[in-house]
Parts: structure tokens; C-alpha cells; sequence
């Protein structure tokens, strides 16, 4: 009985190492969505959570970046950008059709998902220097809170009109650009709590909170011990499916 316990060993090792590991930070935006994207998959992934003061070797010679997320492939191959494993995750599989892709339309498919990452890349540079510098002037306590506030303002409003118009950023459907704005909304929203919850937002807020409270979000950012405290091998994904 021993014996063929022993064997048995080796073989579950090996499945877990062949699974894609992916270098996590709780609270980090990106890291954030790419767990999201990667959740909504139905994938099953090996996580490692870090800290950015004692960033594990591991990753430092996987991406000379070092900050995450990095996605190390069973190949051996290395995403370490946040979107590019978002889109990677979503490729292999997406039965939530996130990427809106099961048109018959081949050129309108093309142009949605054009449309999302137009989008996306606009909140990823502009709205993000502008949180930046408002999350900054909060901290600091900085006289120009409000001017900061307000140019972040004129991407929320219009957040607010697509929103007005389906209850997801792109049309009734859930998408690739909810996900992948949600982060950044949610560092919006945490800046200054009590004017967000009077602001002129409310579509953002019940789009927002609608992330917050779900089951989803509760297992995407549950906390797992460091990974580098006991290499303890944690998967993470939807493991009901």
C-alpha cells in the first residue's frame, strides 16, 4: 500500500508543475485583472503571491521587468503584461465570451474588439497619469485635489454615458474592457470616499459595486501566504468548473 502511494506522488508533482504560474500582487491593478481574466477562463493556474520589497529570483529571471504580473507558460515562455495575459487567458478559452468574438461576422468581431482595446489603452495611459496624480495630491495633501479630481472627471463621464446606455462598458454583454477598467475605477472610487458616493456617477457606482460584490472578485482577491515564506504550490482559478 505504501509503495503505490509513493508512486502516485511524482505523477500529481508533475501535473501541477506543468501548469502556468503566474507572479501575483494582491492589490495591484494589474495583477488584479489578469487574475480576473484568468478566472473567467476556467483555468486552473499555479498563483505566487509577492511583495515588491522581496521579489523572488524566480521572476527577476523570467522578466528583467520585475513588477508584476508575470505569466510564466508551462513552455517556458513569459507574458509580463498585464492586457497580453488577459488576452492570452481569454484565447484559450472564453465561455463568457468576454472578447465578443461568436458573431458570424468575422470584420465586426475585428472591429469590437479593436474598439476595446482603443478604449483600454486610453484609461491604461491617460486617465491612469491623471489618477496618479490625484491619488498623489490626496496623499500629500496637496492644494490641488480638486483640479486633479476633475480631469480625472471627464473619463468617469463618459464611462457614465455608455453606461447609461448598457449596463457594461461595451454593450449588454460583460466584456474584456469591464474587466480590465475595473481596477482603476476602484482606485478612483477609494481616493475620496464620500465625494464619490454623491457624485454625479451613480451608473459608475452600481457598475463598479456590482464587480465588488460579487463571488467572483471575493475569490479573485483572497489571500494566499507569500509565496516565497514556503514555495507552497497554490492554484488558483474557477476549480467548480
Amino acid at each position: 500500500m505504501n509503495s503505490s502511494t509513493k508512486e502516485k506522488i511524482p505523477h500529481k508533482v508533475d501535473e501541477r508543475q506543468s501548469l502556468p504560474v503566474l507572479y501575483s500582487l494582491r492589490n495591484c491593478p494589474y495583477a488584479m485583472r489578469a487574475r480576473m481574466a484568468i478566472f473567467k477562463t476556467k483555468q486552473i493556474i499555479q498563483l505566487r503571491d509577492i511583495v515588491l520589497s522581496n521579489k523572488p529570483s524566480e521572476m527577476i529571471a523570467a522578466s528583467t521587468k520585475a513588477t508584476v504580473p508575470v505569466l510564466v507558460l508551462a513552455d517556458g515562455s513569459v507574458i509580463d503584461e498585464s492586457l497580453a495575459i488577459m488576452l492570452w487567458a481569454l484565447q484559450q478559452s472564453d465561455p463568457n465570451d468576454l472578447l465578443h468574438q461568436k458573431s458570424h461576422n468575422t470584420a465586426n468581431n475585428k472591429n469590437t474588439l479593436t474598439a476595446m482595446l482603443v478604449l483600454i489603452a486610453e484609461f491604461d495611459t491617460d486617465f491612469k497619469s491623471c489618477l496618479e496624480q490625484y491619488k498623489c495630491a490626496k496623499r500629500y495633501q496637496e492644494d490641488n485635489v480638486v483640479e486633479c479630481r476633475i480631469a480625472c472627471e471627464q473619463y468617469l463621464q463618459r464611462l457614465e454615458q455608455r453606461l447609461t446606455q448598457h449596463p457594461f462598458l461595451m454593450s449588454d454583454k460583460e466584456s474584456l474592457t469591464d474587466i480590465a477598467l475595473m481596477p482603476f475605477i476602484r482606485q478612483f472610487a477609494r481616493v475620496e470616499r464620500q465625494w464619490y458616493l454623491q457624485s454625479p456617477y451613480p451608473k459608475v457606482r452600481q457598475w463598479l459595486n456590482n464587480y465588488l460584490q460579487s463571488p467572483m472578485f471575493t475569490k479573485v482577491m483572497a489571500k494566499y501566504p507569500l509565496w516565497l515564506d514556503n514555495h507552497e504550490v497554490v492554484l488558483f482559478g474557477d476549480k467548480q468548473h
